[in-house]
């Protein structure tokens, strides 16, 4: 289920690695949605069929628009 500070906290954790990675926005979500699983892997692949068009980069600000 959605637990809004698990989330927050979340993406407060994953963007400490991306610091120390140099990740690039589109790496962070790639990265980011590597890392879900199961009804959070469902719930994004739901996102990016509203959300995304074919060839379209989904950078790490607009996913974390939709995850929070």
């Amino acid at each position: 289920g959605y637990n809004p500070e698990g989330a927050i906290k979340w993406i407060e954790e994953l963007e400490i690695i991306f610091e120390a990675m140099g990740c690039t926005e589109e790496n962070k979500a790639i990265l980011g949605t590597y890392v879900l699983r199961e009804e959070a892997n469902v719930w994004w692949k739901n996102v990016k069929l509203r959300i995304g068009v074919e060839g379209v980069v989904i950078l790490w600000e607009i996913f974390k628009r939709e995850f929070l």
